[in-house]
């Protein structure tokens, strides 16, 4: 009996831990959708003051909008848009140690057919997930 309750509590221990992380990645994925919304509608002021922290200290608001016209505006029109994977991280090369979710997508744009689109999102100390980074591929 004894064995059988340990057992039950390593399993129950086992599926807390494992559960955590995809709760923590469905809501940066959320985030994530809502961010990439921004940027589709060219609302890249509005996707500058909500993207992390660190995004905003590292890159100005100018800079930032300048180069996602440049990257973004060839593409065209989002045609499409799937999640792909969602990674659970808590190092990046390049970031501080914190908890990150890499979100990606297969995308279709009006110009540029199969692209993969990933969002680095970072949990802040507020409890929010926001954008730490973007790259198109």
């Amino acid at each position: 009996m004894k064995r059988c309750y340990y057992s039950l509590l390593i399993l129950c221990l086992a599926l807390t831990t494992a559960a955590f992380p995809q709760d923590k990645t469905q809501a940066a994925e959320q985030a994530a959708a809502a961010w990439l919304k921004l940027l589709d509608f060219d609302a890249y002021a509005k996707s500058w003051h909500q993207a992390s922290t660190m995004l905003r200290i590292k890159v100005t608001e100018g800079n930032y909008e300048q180069t996602l016209r440049e990257t973004r505006s060839p593409l065209g029109a989002v045609l499409s848009r799937a999640m792909k994977s969602v990674e659970y991280r808590t190092q990046l090369p390049g970031f501080p140690d914190a908890e990150y979710a890499l979100v990606k997508y297969d995308t279709n744009f009006e110009h540029k057919k199969r692209a993969v689109e990933t969002v680095t999102m970072m949990l802040e100390k507020d409890g929010h997930w926001r954008a730490a980074g973007y790259s198109i591929r």
